[in-house]
């Protein structure tokens, strides 16, 4: 299984927030001593990925909260039915920055996160 690293504030803030605004899965959730926690979520269903909380522990690691890429979109997260994903997130309270558009590639529209981090919600063409 592939690991993304995902800096965040709190990791109990952002285990929340994936949980239960995103609806994605706690895989794990560690006690690791001296405050670290191995936090571990991913999409229901998800073929591979999770990501890793990873909570900010020095200024510099705290100034990448939310700006992982410098703005671009960071995470792609794929569906099978755009429109019953997307409108089960706006309901749960994500912000879409965007509405949904149909490119050659598929149907898709851009999120934030709870840091303001952006993701695609993409259903291939």
């Amino acid at each position: 299984m592939l690991h993304v690293a995902l800096v965040v504030r709190d990791y109990d803030e952002a285990l929340a927030w994936y949980v239960d605004v995103l609806g994605f899965q706690r895989l794990c959730d560690e006690d690791r001593g001296g405050g670290k926690r191995w936090v571990l979520v991913a999409p229901p269903g998800g073929q591979g990925t999770a990501l890793l909380l990873a909570r900010a522990v020095t200024p510099l690691q705290a100034s990448r909260i939310g700006d992982q890429t410098g703005g671009r979109v960071f995470l792609f997260l794929h569906t099978d039915d755009f429109a019953r994903d997307h409108a089960a997130m706006q309901a749960r309270g994500v912000r879409f920055v965007e509405a949904p558009r149909h490119e050659a590639y598929g149907t898709v529209a851009v999120f934030e996160d709870l840091y303001g981090n952006r993701w695609d919600l993409l259903q291939p063409a």
